[in-house]
């Protein structure tokens, strides 16, 4: 569904990602894993359309989308819910989903509301409260839906579990894999290595902007390299 070959970019005159090559099956949840300052912001960021790229490819479904914008991308299927949740903290919670399916004005929209709620009740219970008076888990979520309001078939997840109690980051990533099971390819990164693992069906570690391991998520974990550096086992 998702494919990156050779991809460079960077800030500058200073280079982030040297060469990423990267796939997603449609299917899979994908987490993309590694310490801070790796590049893995940065990449999502380039797959999403909103920073550019100085070489490589990217091709989602089959089109090369390389030099297309995020509004085309997200229109194609591919969205991205960002790190820091970026929610329209002055709205309510309706108002923010309804601004996630501005590409739509048909009578799905409203279904895809209630799947929305579904996926996350306590959006249900919040949704005329103004945003910015939501806890930090249910502005996650918030930003989660609000990307499911676009219908994308492809999903990028920036540290959906950044900051949140350990209680917390398991609901938010318990509701990663319903959406697995709703038909949704996600790519997720996350600090919480062993948490992605744990959920993901391939992972690879990104070191410096590089891609240093890849493969089955089962066999990350069992590396000794990954458990010693990521998982601090």
């Amino acid at each position: 569904m998702l494919s990156v070959e050779g991809l460079r970019a960077g800030y500058g005159r200073i280079e982030v990602l040297h060469g990423i090559d990267l796939e997603v099956r449609s299917g899979e949840i994908v987490t993309v894993v590694g310490a801070n300052g790796a590049g893995k912001t940065t990449l999502l960021r380039c797959l999403s359309g909103v920073h550019p790229t100085t070489h490589g490819r990217v091709h989602f479904r089959g089109e090369d989308v390389t030099r297309a914008g995020p509004h085309v991308r997200v229109a194609r299927g591919l969205a991205q819910s960002p790190e820091g949740r970026q929610i329209f903290t002055n709205l309510t919670v309706e108002e923010n989903l309804r601004l996630g399916a501005y590409l739509f004005s048909d009578d799905r929209v409203a279904a895809d509301m209630e799947e929305a709620f579904r996926t996350f009740p306590v959006l249900r219970e919040k949704r005329a409260q103004i945003a910015g008076g939501l806890s930090g888990g249910q502005q996650q979520m918030l930003a989660i839906a609000r990307a499911l309001m676009s219908r994308p078939s492809c999903l990028l997840l920036d540290e959906p579990s950044l900051g949140l109690a350990p209680i917390l980051a398991r609901q938010v990533l318990d509701a990663v894999v319903t959406l697995k099971g709703l038909g949704v390819t996600i790519l997720l990164v996350e600090q919480n290595a062993f948490a992605a693992l744990s959920i993901a069906d391939r992972g690879y570690v990104m070191e410096t902007g590089r891609i240093a391991m890849s493969g089955p998520a089962s066999d990350l974990v069992a590396d000794a390299r990954v458990r010693e550096a990521y998982l601090g086992i």
